[in-house]
């Protein structure tokens, strides 16, 4: 089967054991691969109500058609669980190479279960898993860990390992990889959690499989045909990496400073990407077989503060958002930092970046005091405190054991002051890109199967101009198409800046004429656009019955009630009639009901039987 080997692993770490099962050319035309497969996967295999630190509670790994073949940024890997921050679906991407050696293994998914007796990691290759003692990694960061696993496994192999947050049970600890300088790491939803719940530090593939593409030459006339618009779309990730987003986002004043009390502030530059790289610039990096290089190495020379200097991966734009701006530290020097020790104790920087900008503000309003915070006086811009709670936070110590659960459960314990400051969708803490200044975010996020991740409802048209940002009309469309795209993307899986900058943000035919030349199909724009509103009506089906209704498609305090208060996009809001006009909208144009639930009739349209049977 051309773009596929038709396998996958199930891995059982309870009782030491695997299944090899075979797939055909229908489900991976009806689910296509990563995203798709992910979704149906836990679906149909995880019952409702599994807590996600259970041993019941399942991960999966999945590819796409188009990895490993010569279109370029599909290393892009892609891994889904049920999240411990919302009990609900919830996927991450993250670069380097391990989903090109995930391929040549020839398994399409790898879906984990169970929990191991002791710590393990496991090694896969294309006969199936070795499970292997990672009691030695255990406790370790990960940066040592994966280096210790590639020294152990070869060269060839790639890891991705959690760090010590992921073994505490942090709710947003993440994944990371390491390959070549180029770090990866799968942030959002606390899957590094889950792994830690199962006591599994580490993944390992190694493998040698090719893909097979069905016209090679039709393939290579679409890349060139592409060529052009990706490096000039492309230009200034190149140049600067994702934070040549810090001054354009500002500039239209959507950067959210101090908990979004604002979202401008002439301090910006300071940690923009034109002055990381002023500052610290050593090398451009990139992921396997992508000519992007959006990936920077920065240095800080050795300081009082860090006796042997540090050599880093840049801190991406979310991270500056997150860390920076949102906390009021424009200390640059001190982003660097923080970012290194998210990745080493695994903590997803967006996550932990807001929950403590919340916490900083809970404090200012007097909603937290000393006693909560060991005696601490919290305040905004003070970028010493900050590294402080992360490494609390990675090590549950303290009131780092408050923040690990994430700002929503913090808020409960608060009460319902602490609640409207809240800055989350669907109990995660949101991206940097505003659901007050993008009109299109806000019905976005809302409806998104992840709540604030900005991988639902894509922000990158908003910024563009194809959707107007100041206006309603047009942005539950909006939302539709770009959440029906990433679905698809995600299952290809190309990575998001080669797919949007070279190729279209939304579906369209360049990406008819990439699957049909990789598989040998006939597939029409109309079936992928299907396929892509599928997979994600999979995923609200599997969110509805978590118990997912209307209610919980809501906007956050601050997104209804406080119009921006000053900058360049002042005034701007989503007012609550506002909004439930653009929810009816939306759910009317995906054919759900007005209690946002998929109606039988929808699933009945996209062959989604699964579902169907669930909603009879």
């Amino acid at each position: 089967m051309n773009g596929y080997a038709g396998r996958t692993l199930h891995i059982d770490l309870g009782k030491q054991n695997f299944r090899i099962k075979n797939f055909d050319e229908a489900l991976a035309r009806k689910f296509l691969g990563g995203n798709g497969f992910a979704a149906k996967i836990l679906y149909e295999e995880l019952n409702p109500g599994v807590e996600p630190f259970s041993p019941e509670n399942m991960v999966v790994f999945a590819v796409g058609p188009i990895t490993d073949t010569p279109i370029p940024s599909t290393s892009r890997a892609y891994v889904a669980t049920k999240s411990p921050l919302n009990n609900l679906f919830f996927d991450s991407t993250f670069g380097g190479r391990f989903a090109i050696t995930q391929k040549r293994t020839g398994f399409e998914a790898i879906v984990i279960s169970g929990k191991a007796s002791s710590p393990t990691y496991l090694f896969i290759d294309e006969s199936g898993v070795q499970f292997k003692s990672a009691a030695p990694f255990w406790g370790k960061l990960t940066r040592e860990t994966v280096d210790a696993l590639q020294a152990t496994e070869g060269e060839d192999a790639d890891a991705v390992a959690i760090g010590p947050a992921g073994e505490k049970l942090v709710r947003f600890a993440c994944l990371t990889h390491y390959w070549r300088g180029r770090e990866g790491v799968s942030g959002r939803g606390g899957v590094g959690g889950v792994l830690g719940s199962k006591n599994l530090k580490a993944i390992v593939v190694k493998g040698s499989r090719k893909t097979e593409v069905a016209d090679l030459n039709s393939l290579r006339e679409l890349i060139d045909s592409r060529k052009e618009a990706m490096e000039k779309g492309t230009a200034g990730l190149k140049n600067l990496g994702t934070p040549v987003l810090v001054n354009m986002i500002n500039t239209i004043g959507g950067l959210g400073v101090r908990n979004l009390q604002e979202e401008h502030s002439p301090r910006a530059p300071e940690i923009g990407g034109e002055r990381l790289k002023e500052l610290f610039f050593e090398r451009n990096d990139t992921c396997f077989g992508c000519p992007i290089a959006c990936g920077k190495t920065l240095r800080l020379p050795p300081s009082p503060a860090l006796k042997e200097g540090l050599r880093w991966k840049m801190p991406e734009y979310e991270t500056l958002f997150a860390l920076g701006s949102m906390a009021d530290n424009w200390d640059p020097a001190s982003l660097l930092r923080l970012n290194a020790l998210c990745d080493q104790w695994g903590l997803d920087t967006i996550s932990m970046g807001l929950t403590i900008s919340f916490a900083l503000e809970c404090f200012a309003k007097g909603l937290l005091t000393p006693q909560d915070t060991g005696g601490r006086t919290l305040r905004f811009g003070d970028p010493d405190l900050l590294l402080q709670l992360v490494e609390e936070t990675g090590k549950r110590q303290g009131f780092g054991d408050l923040l690990a659960e994430g700002s929503y459960r913090l808020a409960q314990r608060l009460g319902e002051e602490a609640a409207g400051l809240l800055p989350c969708f669907k109990k995660v803490e949101v991206a940097g890109h505003s659901a007050r200044a993008l009109k299109g975010m806000s019905i976005g996020y809302a409806t998104a199967t992840r709540g604030g991740s900005h991988h639902d409802a894509r922000p990158t048209l908003q910024y563009v101009g194809e959707f107007d940002r100041t206006k309603a009309k047009g942005q539950p469309s909006f939302a539709v198409r770009t959440q029906n795209f990433t679905a698809f993307d995600d299952s290809l899986t190309q990575c998001r800046f080669a797919s949007e900058r070279g190729y279209g943000g939304l579906i369209n035919e360049n990406y008819v004429k990439m699957i049909n030349a990789v598989t040998g199909w006939n597939v029409t724009l109309n079936e992928l656009e299907r396929l892509g509103e599928r997979i994600y009506n999979l995923e609200r089906a599997f969110n509805c019955r978590e118990g997912v209704t209307r209610k919980d498609d809501s906007l956050p305090l601050r997104v209804t009630q406080q119009p921006i208060p000053s900058g360049p996009s002042q005034g701007m809001y989503c007012p609550p009639e506002e909004f439930q006009a653009l929810l009816d909208e939306y759910y009317s144009l995906r054919g759900w009901n007005a209690n946002g639930i998929p109606t039988a009739e929808k699933l009945q349209d996209l062959g989604l039987e699964e579902a169907l049977r669930d909603e009879s």
